[in-house]
Formats: C-alpha cells, sequence, structure tokens
C-alpha cells in the first residue's frame, strides 16, 4: 500500500511539473503547501505518532478495551483543541508564515510572496484534517491494521492530479486549485478511516482530558519528541528559506529532487519504521530485551539490502530518472540539469535518513525521548551551519548535501547510543551479509553505466523512448542486482526476523 501511495505520490509531480514546471507559481505552491506539510510531521507522524504508539501500546498490553477508548477518546480532543488553535493562528498569520519561511519572496519578489499567501490560506487547514487522520492510523497501526493507513496517502495524490487536470482552469491564477486540492485531500482523508476504527471500537467521541494520566505522559514524551524526530523536516525548512533567496526554481529543484529520493525512503524506511514501533513497544512493555535488539538489527539490515542500491540507481540514474518522470510540458531542460545535480547530492545521504527512521523507535518505543532530542539539535545546528557554508559555492546543491551531511552525523550518534546502552547488540550473519551486498551493488552500477548512455539523448527522447529505456534499466539493473545476492548466498531465511 505504501509502494501504490509513493507510485501515485511520483504520478501527481509528473502531472503539477507539466502544468507548472518549476517556474514562481510552483516555487510558491511547494512552499505553501510546505509549511501546513512540516506541521503535520511534527504534530502528526512526528513527535505526536512517536510518543502516542508506545503508550497506547502499553494500554492495549496491560489495559482493558473500555481503558484504551477513554485514552483514545481524551486524545483526540485534546489533540483536537490544539490543532484547531494552531490552525486558526496559521490561516490569521499568512503573511507572517510566508514571510518567515521564504524571505527571499518577501524581500525580492512581492508577486510570489502574494501567491504564496493566498495559497497558504487554503493549504493550512490541512494540519488539522491530516493530523487527525494521523491519530485514526496511529490507532489501526497499532493494532497491526497496517494497509488502511498506508493507502490513505492515496487519496491525497488523487485529489491533487484531479486538482491540477480539472479544477485550474477554474482559476484566475491556476496554481490555486492545488491549494484547494490540498484542502479537499485532507477532509477525504479523515473520513475514510472512521469506519476502520468502528470495527475495531475505538471510533472517538472527543473529550478534553489534559489531566488524563495518560494524556499526560503522551505530552511529556512528544514536547522533546518535537525536535527530535523532526530534525530531517527542519532541515528541509531551512532548505526551503534559504532557496527562496537564491535564482527562480530552486525551491522547485530541490522539491522534485527530494521526492525521488522520499520514494524509496516511504515505501521501505518509513514503512519498515512504522511496522516495527508497535512491535518494539510490546517487547519493552514485556521486557523481552533479546527480541529487542533482534528486531532492530533486522529493521537494519532491510535498510541497508535495499537503501544503498536505491542510492546508487540514484546517483547513476539523475537525469533519466528526472527526464522521464518530469521533463513535459513547461518543465525545461536546465530544469532537469539542476534538478539532477541535487537529486544526487540527496541521494549521497539516502542511507542515513533511511537508517533515522528505523534507529529513532529504539528510542521512543523505550518512552527516551530526550537522547533523540539532544541528537537531532545537534545535527540541526550542523545542518545550519553547512548550510551557510556550502549555499554560496554550491547554490542549491549546497543545501542537499549540507542535508545529507547532517543525517549520517544523526543516524550515527543514534546508533552509537543504542549501542552504548546495550539496546542494539550485532547478531550473527553481518559479515556474509556485507560481502554479498558488495558484490551485488557493484553488479548493479556496472550494469546501470553499460545500458544508461548519454544522460543529453534522454532530453531528446520522446514519452515512450523514456519509459522503455527505463523499463530496462529497471529491469537490468534489479536482475543483476537480485540474481548475485543469490548467487551470493542470500536465502528467504535470512530476510525473517
Amino acid at each position: 500500500m505504501t509502494m501504490l501511495s509513493r507510485v501515485l505520490g511520483l504520478a501527481r509531480d509528473v502531472v503539477v511539473a507539466n502544468y507548472f514546471g518549476a517556474g514562481s507559481s510552483a516555487d510558491a505552491f511547494f512552499v505553501a503547501f510546505k509549511i501546513p506539510n512540516f506541521l503535520r510531521r511534527l504534530f502528526a507522524e512526528g513527535a505526536f505518532a512517536q510518543a502516542f504508539v508506545p503508550v497506547l501500546s502499553e494500554y492495549r498490553s496491560q489495559r482493558d478495551l473500555s481503558a484504551v477508548k477513554a485514552l483514545v477518546d481524551r486524545v483526540t480532543g485534546s489533540l483536537g483543541l490544539v490543532l484547531l488553535f494552531v490552525t486558526g493562528l496559521g490561516v490569521l498569520g499568512a503573511p507572517v508564515l510566508a514571510a518567515v519561511f521564504a524571505p527571499g519572496f518577501y524581500l525580492n519578489d512581492p508577486v510570489r510572496y502574494d501567491l504564496a499567501v493566498e495559497m497558504l490560506r487554503f493549504t493550512f487547514p490541512y494540519l488539522f484534517l491530516i493530523s487527525l487522520t494521523a491519530l485514526a492510523g496511529s490507532v489501526l497501526n497499532s493494532y497491526e491494521r497496517f494497509a488502511i493507513p498506508a493507502f490513505t496517502p492515496v487519496l491525497l495524490n488523487l485529489s491533487l492530479i484531479g486538482a491540477a487536470i480539472w479544477l485550474q482552469p477554474l482559476f484566475d491564477q491556476p496554481v490555486m486549485a492545488l491549494a484547494l486540492g490540498v484542502l479537499i485531500a485532507g477532509s477525504v482523508q479523515l473520513l475514510f478511516q472512521m469506519p476502520f476504527l468502528w470495527r475495531i471500537q475505538l471510533l472517538p467521541s472527543p473529550k478534553l482530558g489534559f489531566k488524563h494520566e495518560g494524556v499526560r505522559r503522551i505530552m511529556t514524551l512528544m514536547v522533546p519528541a518535537l525536535f527530535g524526530v523532526s530534525v530531517s523536516q527542519i532541515n528541509l525548512l531551512l532548505d526551503t528559506l534559504l532557496a527562496s533567496f537564491l535564482q527562480i526554481g530552486s525551491v522547485s529543484w530541490l522539491y522534485y529532487s527530494d521526492r525521488l529520493a522520499e520514494l524509496p525512503l516511504g515505501v521501505f524506511g518509513i514503512a519498515i519504521a512504522t511496522v516495527i514501533l508497535p512491535g518494539l513497544s510490546r517487547r519493552h512493555a514485556e521486557k523481552s530485551i533479546d527480541s529487542f535488539a533482534r528486531t532492530l538489527d533486522w529493521a537494519m539490515r532491510m535498510v541497508l539490502l535495499i537503501g544503498v542500491p536505491a542510492a546508487l540507481a540514484l546517483l547513476v540514474l539523475a537525469e533519466p530518472l528526472i527526464a522521464t518522470l518530469f521533463h513535459y510540458g513547461e518543465m525545461a531542460d536546465r530544469d532537469v540539469t539542476m534538478a539532477a545535480m541535487s537529486l544526487r547530492a540527496y541521494a549521497c545521504g539516502l542511507i542515513a535518513f533511511m537508517l533515522i527512521k528505523v534507529l529513532a523507535p529504539g528510542y521512543f518505543s523505550r518512552q527516551d525521548t530526550k537522547t533523540p532530542v539532544r541528537i537531532g539539535i545537534i545535527a540541526m545546528v550542523v545542518n545550519m551551519a553547512l548550510n551557510l557554508m556550502l549555499v554560496w559555492p554550491l547554490d542549491h546543491v549546497g543545501l542537499a548535501l549540507a542535508t545529507t551531511l547532517s543525517a549520517f552525523l544523526n543516524a550515527g550518534l543514534l546508533l552509537r547510543g543504542l549501542i552504548k546502552e546495550g539496546v542494539f547488540v550485532w547478531q550473527s550473519g553481518w559479515k556474509a551479509t556485507l560481502l554479498r551486498m558488495l558484490l551485488a551493488n557493484t553488479a548493479l552500477v556496472f550494469v546501470l553505466i553499460l545500458l544508461v548512455g548519454s544522460p543529453l539523448e534522454w532530453l531528446e527522447y520522446d514519452l515512450w523512448q523514456r519509459i522503455t529505456q527505463m523499463t530496462i534499466l529497471v529491469a537490468g539493473g534489479g536482475l543483476a542486482y537480485v540474481a548475485v545476492l543469490l548467487a551470493a548466498g542470500l536465502r528467504m531465511r535470512h530476510l525473517r526476523h
């Protein structure tokens, strides 16, 4: 389901690139969408989920259904009130938010700034709707109903595709249709999950409950986690802030390249993290130390098994991928080249981005939010320093590279902490696993370089030539990778935990 969501997300970006390219209106929309999306990850998928799921899992393991329902009701009412207040402030303060998060628009381009403000008033209520959707998804994930929350983002992608195709002719500023599509998507996603909560008898009846024991614990865990789990998002927003001072198109180039790097991160990294968090929380509650360590070790191996070839493929195929997906309509040749440069910088950090996703639950499942916060703040400060050092000589590529370097620091410190605390223990078989991956990835790169040809040729190909060539590359590289892994001794039992 996550794969379907991410593929449709790429289809959405293809449509957006075709209709709006990487010009000033696209820049304005990406800023207007990124602000509530960033806050969503703090309130919902980020800090809230990491604080809520361990407490909910503990309630499920140690208490009856009525106690779990009481917790869900009071969390829904309390979070909903906070979100309603924040959403109101965001809509009223849209001019200030746009100036803060895209000061280059405010100072140098009043037209882009005004457009971003107008769209932000449509997109900001998405925060309220999607955060409650994420709350519902957290409950379903805790009860092993993973498919429904994973499918829900499909509705966002379909809404934006429909808005771009059918609603944009209705507006004087066509890009406003995308902002309306975001608002529609938030409503549809929230309503979609309600029947599934009802089936497990946990459809919320919102009640205020700031004094409820479970709510207080979640709030205590959530406040520091706001920084710890969302550092990568804060770093991306800093990229947007600095990119607003650069040449027109910089925000869009970073967006398109980040979206491609997000595909393997979302399909595998976030999916693995989503699945292991409830399990780790239960194993911690049950004091099953060995099983906890084996789960983390399995997650690390899966990240490397999938993330390394994905990163190498993005590095080798940057221009062909950008051209195949986005080089239509308003997307110019130069946009492909510039987006490919930042894609390579993000690809270098893909492993680190994925490791952060699977290592952070090792702390949050034990209700330790302070350590990831401390590590996250260190990584964020380093990222800010690297941004300022690299943005001027490397422009938008420097921003992407700074994010990559700080992600490696973040992942390394998380892993070191888990090892030091005895929570992560290297299991047997790592030497054989690394040797197999080395051989398989070497074969992958060799095949891709042999087949890819000149990046400039891809700009001249028509749609079907690109699709045909990309299919050959994906099939050839994938077959080479899997064949060498199998020949080196990898078996299905090695992928289980």
